[in-house]
């Protein structure tokens, strides 16, 4: 990013205070990494590129509240850079532009793994931003996995000027307010987005059709679960609400456990 406006825009929406850690993913030449650095306590600069990382080192030798991680962020965990950091067990806020490509995967890897953050800024592609912050009638499982962890809150539009090269889009910085715990227990995340695939894998399919295929469960033990949870079997994954996925979950779980099917075929 070489826009100041955008730049502005992303501090003002992270809310740096003087003892905050931050992590910062693909830190570049530093446009985020100088001026954050200026307002918190510490800064821990992620860089997979190894000709970007060293502009960075150089930028920041003479910043002792800045480190440099040179390296990919999903072969890492936050656990183990708050400790490069030297903050192993603190808080920390997350931010950084998301190559589009991996935007999901360090999504889910930030909010799926402890610590998770208490806040996160990312600048996304503007249609992946539109999928984050759906809405029931255009929900996807992507928009559904951080509904579960986190309150999604578009901050701005970036037009592609913003960004030298240009890429071919505009993109837009999301605000994520991660809840201080996910809607459902740790242990039942596996089974709740085993459910949630079955219902977004079969495209433009019925819920009673998309889950007895996804879930391998008979047509009328599907329908049976779906009226139970007060969902009709008619309706499709995207028109239903993170409360409605919650509230068919909590119905499958207590059927399956009912029959004393074992949790682990979900």
């Amino acid at each position: 990013m070489v826009s100041l406006r955008g730049l502005k825009v992303i501090l003002e929406a992270l809310e740096p205070k003087p003892d905050d850690v931050v992590i910062e993913i693909g830190a570049g030449t530093g446009f985020l990494t100088l001026p954050l650095a200026s307002k918190v306590a510490k800064v821990i600069a992620v860089e997979i590129d190894r000709r970007l990382a060293e502009v960075l080192r150089e930028l920041c030798a003479g910043l002792s509240n800045v480190v440099i991680v040179e390296g990919d962020i999903l072969k890492t965990t936050p656990a183990a850079l708050l400790e490069q950091g030297g903050c192993g067990g603190m808080p920390y806020k997350l931010v950084g532009n998301l190559p589009y490509y991996i935007t999901s995967a360090i999504l889910r890897h930030f909010l799926e793994n402890k610590p998770k953050p208490s806040l996160a800024v990312v600048t996304v592609q503007k249609e992946v931003a539109q999928r984050i912050l759906a809405l029931p009638g255009e929900m996807s499982l992507l928009s559904v996995s951080v509904r579960l962890y986190a309150r999604p809150e578009l901050v701005s539009y970036i037009p592609a000027g913003a960004f030298f090269p240009p890429p071919e889009v505009d993109s837009a910085v999301v605000k994520l307010e991660i809840l201080p715990e996910p809607l459902i227990p740790e242990e039942e995340e596996p089974g709740f987005f085993s459910l949630v695939r079955a219902g977004f894998g079969g495209k433009r399919k019925t819920l009673r059709n998309a889950l007895r295929r996804g879930l391998g469960l008979p047509s009328e033990e599907v329908e049976e679960i779906l009226r139970e949870a007060g969902i009709s079997p008619e309706r499709r994954a995207e028109t239903l609400s993170i409360e409605e996925w919650l509230r068919l979950w909590e119905k499958l779980k207590v059927k399956r456990w009912t029959q004393e099917r074992s949790f682990s075929l979900l």
